[in-house]
């Protein structure tokens, strides 16, 4: 008990930034739930409501490497209430644009472009804050925090979210996200010192700071080919994320969305709880490789070959059940292989390497969503094989599209078995 109680008074600082900002998030994540809600019913297009989460990250893969190398000059903590502000600033104007009438799906662009350039600086911020506030024991413990906070948000935002839709409309949620933001910002602004790095006084230009990331991935390639693993992934998660909206709004409603995503949610939770507990694996990169393998193998599997909901949430927990495990991982390989004086640079080359397909696969989700799996669905007849497997009328092409990816999740899984540089982190290959 003593020694519970000694290790709460040592996370003391990281715990209360990582409760605000779970609340902040879970504002913000209301607004964003409810923004895809409006999106996709006033245009019906997966495509287009895929470009809100393009926006969103293009400016996180485009710019990060440099955002990483500012990040390590200046202080981290004016950095995060900077971004944070300024990203309120974004959800407050699609607020006043949707008061006056005048709200379209191009500001809705604009706002998560800006949104993500915040999240951009702000992310290898806070890496390396989460760092500086915590003994090294801690690392692996953390991970499990951080997707528990993950794992609540989505839980609570469809419930929230609709909730609150429904009973006040769009104001009552833009509220709830901007009170969300001073309860974060007034707690890291007063209460929560972050010590300052060794890097905080380099002068090196922001271009030779960039560079010196990606010499260190290249110096380090089990580290770079993980990455690499991850991208893959990233790729067929997020064609996944453009899809399901179109799939689940159109042949069900937006209840079964939001029944879906609550599963995910109390899923991660229950993984997310399970990682804070265990103990270190002897071979953490067979550790993410399972999780993922397991995931990969089980939700897209049940989206692509039932209409049952209820198909739909078991396949949704078995996805994400062990997804915080696979994060708590890969959360303390980087700690611990990374030197906390060039983290941020290198997480930021590190989020254009493991995060440029996610943009991509939004795209290519709605893209094919639209322009090639529903039309082809749209010519089959009522008996043949495409429409016994994957239903008839919309959304029957988005269930096509989640049988390819099914198949392509496995791919990237087995193809990443047989990279020895991944492997050799764990004294295989």
């Amino acid at each position: 008990m003593k020694q519970y109680l000694s290790d709460l008074k040592e996370m003391r600082s990281y715990l209360l930034l990582w409760f605000t900002q779970m609340i902040s998030g879970l504002g913000s994540a209301m607004t964003g739930y409810a923004l895809v809600v409006w999106s996709y019913t006033r245009e019906g297009s997966a495509l287009r409501t895929a470009l809100l989460m393009v926006c969103s990250y293009a400016p996180y893969v485009i710019c990060s490497i440099f955002a990483g190398a500012l990040s390590d000059r200046w202080d981290k903590k004016k950095t995060m209430l900077w971004c944070d502000t300024l990203a309120a600033l974004g959800t407050l104007a699609v607020w006043l644009l949707l008061k006056a009438g005048c709200l379209q799906i191009w500001h809705l662009y604009i706002v998560n472009a800006m949104s993500g350039l915040m999240n951009t600086v702000q992310q290898p911020a806070s890496e390396v804050a989460t760092t500086a506030l915590l003994p090294r024991r801690f690392y692996q413990r953390v991970g499990g925090l951080r997707y528990l906070s993950s794992s609540v948000t989505s839980i609570l935002t469809p419930i929230f979210a609709t909730a609150v839709l429904g009973l006040w409309g769009m104001d009552a949620v833009v509220a709830i996200d901007l009170a969300s933001f001073l309860i974060a910002f007034v707690t890291l602004l007063f209460f929560i010192p972050i010590p300052r790095t060794d890097a905080s006084g380099k002068t090196d230009g922001v271009l030779k700071s960039a560079a010196e990331g990606i010499r260190w991935l290249k110096r380090n390639p089990g580290i770079l080919h993980l990455m690499l693993f991850l991208a893959g992934i990233n790729l067929v998660a997020s064609m996944y994320n453009a899809a399901f909206p179109a799939m689940v709004l159109s042949k069900v409603s937006e209840w079964a969305m939001g029944v879906v995503n609550t599963v995910i949610g109390i899923s991660t939770l229950l993984g997310s709880i399970l990682a804070s507990f265990m103990k270190t694996p002897r071979g953490r990169v067979k550790a993410i490789w399972s999780c993922l393998m397991l995931s990969m193998c089980t939700e897209n599997f049940c989206l692509a070959f039932s209409g049952r909901v209820w198909v739909w949430c078991f396949g949704a927990f078995l996805g994400w059940v062990s997804i915080p495990w696979m994060n708590a991982n890969l959360d303390a390989i980087n700690r611990l292989s990374i030197p906390a004086e060039i983290q941020g640079r290198v997480f930021a080359a590190r989020n254009a390497f493991q995060f440029f397909t996610i943009p991509l696969g939004y795209f290519l989700g709605g893209l094919l969503v639209d322009a090639v799996f529903e039309p082809v669905m749209a010519t089959q007849s009522g008996d043949s094989l495409l429409t016994r497997l994957f239903g008839a009328g919309k959304g029957s092409g988005a269930a096509f599209l989640f049988a390819v990816l099914w198949l392509m999740g496995m791919g990237v899984c087995l193809l990443f078995r047989g990279d020895p540089h991944i492997w050799k982190m764990d004294g295989e290959g």
